[in-house]
């Protein structure tokens, strides 16, 4: 088995019995350990995606995957080749103001390692970081309308690379559904249907799961 194989299974049995964060409900939540030029951040999973055991399987990962259907890879080819990781793997439970507790910055902490061993494993040609939360661990980000629609060269975890902002694409945000947004948004996926990683990942029949 080549290096990068066994310490993308090391890593994931890691991964999967972290328990550093006592407010957090697991399980912890990723997708495919494909050795993949992308790598997709999300945010952290909902109370749906621990169920089903893998990012992005409830609403919001609908439209997600609509956008990403409209540039070439539908749901299963997308999962099968693109690494899918999140700012926080474990669901952070209910604010009790409604919607989704946001992580606080020493659990976003203890999942940066996390972050870090991938891009050391992976070091992606091109990150796709989902939503504000997201963004905002690659770059400055004040207003979606600054950072969404452009490629960015940024350095991650010391792994100079570069990024597609994207918006979330949940049921509560109108972001991507106003008329500002939803050009930026276009934008956005036309930049990513041309960048040669996706090309890479949309032609090649190497790609697949470990």
């Amino acid at each position: 088995m080549p290096i990068s194989e066994q310490l993308m299974r090391a890593h994931r049995a890691a991964l999967a019995s972290c328990s550093k964060c006592p407010e957090m409900i697991g399980p912890v939540v990723s997708g495919s350990p494909v050795l993949s030029p992308i790598l997709l951040i999300g945010q952290a999973p909902g109370d749906k995606e621990g169920g089903f055991g893998k990012p992005f399987a409830w609403t919001a990962g609908k439209t997600m995957f609509k956008w990403f259907e409209r540039i070439g890879l539908d749901e299963e080819t997308f999962r099968q080749r693109v690494y899918m990781a999140a700012v926080c793997r474990c669901f952070p439970g209910k604010n009790p103001k409604g919607g989704d507790r946001v992580p606080s910055p020493a659990e976003i902490g203890n999942c940066a390692g996390w972050l870090q061993a991938e891009i050391e494993l992976l070091k992606p040609a091109l990150i796709l970081p989902v939503g504000k939360l997201a963004i905002s661990q690659l770059m400055p980000v004040n207003k979606l309308n600054d950072v969404i629609g452009k490629l960015h060269p940024v350095t991650f975890h010391g792994h100079r690379t570069e990024a597609i902002p994207l918006p979330h694409p949940s049921g509560a945000s109108t972001w991507h559904r106003t008329e500002s947004g939803l050009a930026l948004l276009e934008s956005a996926l036309t930049i990513l249907q041309q960048h040669s990683s996706w090309q890479q990942i949309c032609h090649s029949r190497m790609l697949g799961v470990l």
